[in-house]
């Protein structure tokens, strides 16, 4: 599996279907999603996008009722095999959430460290782990003076750094991130979709957006996701971002990515 340089992984999806109770919510997706490359997953609210995204690190079966059938590979890996740790799957595969999710009663420092303390994993340097996680989150500059504040004295766009930077202490293959600028200025999302582009050059991405352009300037493959009353939700088309935008090839995708519906 990864060595641990921290170099990034290939993950992909092998006929993901998903339930809550009865309900199916997905059926037999098929992605993959290379090393160093960011993939957008768009479509409308409650086509199973976020849903999805949970299934890549596990987080999906912290849900009462939920199902799968399926895998999931980490380089050629199933992650849900009986032999795998699911939280060391959670350490190789990390996420960021939608709204930020800093600790609230631990200082911006405490914040960065709290993953490998959790994890049971060994601090050699916590100094240069919590500098090194914060400068590759584009925040350093913002809060090297401030370490031992609360996490919660930070706006909204740095505590969401706060969180990649939590995040990238964990050394991840890959890192999920579900909306992460949908609760952001236009300025703290710039300064994210900066961070994505500098990230995925030591990791492999996949960012649930529902904002068009920013799945343009960030990723370099799209997977359109749709459902309806009564199909699961699925994905309709996936390619390069620039075909999935410009040069779509079901009639669906270009009505979602020009606004007709959504």
């Amino acid at each position: 599996m990864m060595n641990a340089t921290g170099t990034a992984s290939t993950l992909s999806a092998e006929n993901i279907s998903v339930w809550f109770g009865e309900r199916q919510v997905l059926q037999d997706v098929n992605l993959v999603f290379p090393a160093n490359q960011v993939t957008a997953l768009i479509g409308p609210s409650g086509c199973g996008k976020s849903t999805f995204l949970r299934t890549l690190n596990r987080m999906h079966e912290l849900i009462p009722s939920a199902g799968l059938a399926g895998r999931v590979l980490l380089d050629g890996e199933d992650i849900y095999d009986p032999s795998m740790d699911a939280v060391d799957v959670r350490i190789k595969i990390g996420m960021v959430f939608q709204k930020p999710n800093p600790f609230p009663t631990m200082s911006i420092k405490e914040n960065i460290l709290s993953g490998l303390k959790l994890s049971g994993r060994k601090i050699t340097d916590a100094d240069e782990l919590v500098e090194t996680s914060l400068r590759r989150a584009s925040i350093w500059n913002e809060v090297k003076d401030r370490l031992g504040d609360q996490a919660l004295s930070l706006s909204g766009g740095q505590q969401q750094r706060l969180c990649i930077a939590r995040s990238l202490a964990m050394n991840p293959e890959v890192l999920l991130m579900d909306e992460p600028c949908s609760a952001l200025d236009p300025g703290s999302t710039r300064r994210i979709e900066e961070t994505i582009q500098e990230l995925s050059a030591s990791m492999t991405i996949v960012i649930v957006t529902h904002n068009m352009q920013q799945a343009q300037r960030v990723s370099d493959q799209t997977a359109f996701f749709l459902a309806d009353e009564n199909t699961p939700g699925g994905v309709v088309e996936f390619g390069s971002t620039e075909n999935v935008f410009n040069q779509p090839i079901d009639p669906r995708t270009n009505d979602y990515v020009n606004g007709h519906f959504g």
